[in-house]
């Protein structure tokens, strides 16, 4: 799967790759079913095979599950051999404290990627 293009729904983030360019995951990511939604792009992750990547993750709001099965992909790129850098852009409303929070923890978990935290105003 080289290509991802999934729509956003009100429960679902949009998520967007296109080779050669970046992954993009943005909105709300509150979805019913956490696997189902996830596990596609955590195996996707794990054969990926990109020298560099780069990742927008742009989530007004995410539930704990998302934030296990985010991280889990996340891990994926980690430790996907083929990837040799991976630089992630986390965006976060301004004041939101606890999304920032969220991101810096992720950044503390993981080893290869480079994280650029970017406030932004509603």
């Amino acid at each position: 799967m080289n290509t991802i293009e999934k729509p956003a729904t009100p429960n679902t983030p949009e998520v967007k790759f296109i080779e050669g360019k970046k992954l993009v995951l943005k909105g709300r990511s509150i979805p019913q079913d956490a696997k189902s939604f996830y596990q596609p792009l955590i195996d996707w992750a794990a054969k990926l095979n990109i020298r560099h990547l780069a990742v927008d993750i742009n989530l007004e709001f995410m539930n704990s599950t998302s934030a296990k099965k985010l991280l889990n992909m996340l891990k994926k790129f980690d430790s996907n051999n083929r990837i040799e850098t991976v630089s992630i852009t986390w965006y976060y409303e301004e004041g939101d404290e606890e999304c920032l929070i969220s991101g810096q923890i992720f950044e503390k978990l993981l080893k290869k990627p480079v994280f650029n935290f970017q406030e932004y105003k509603e």
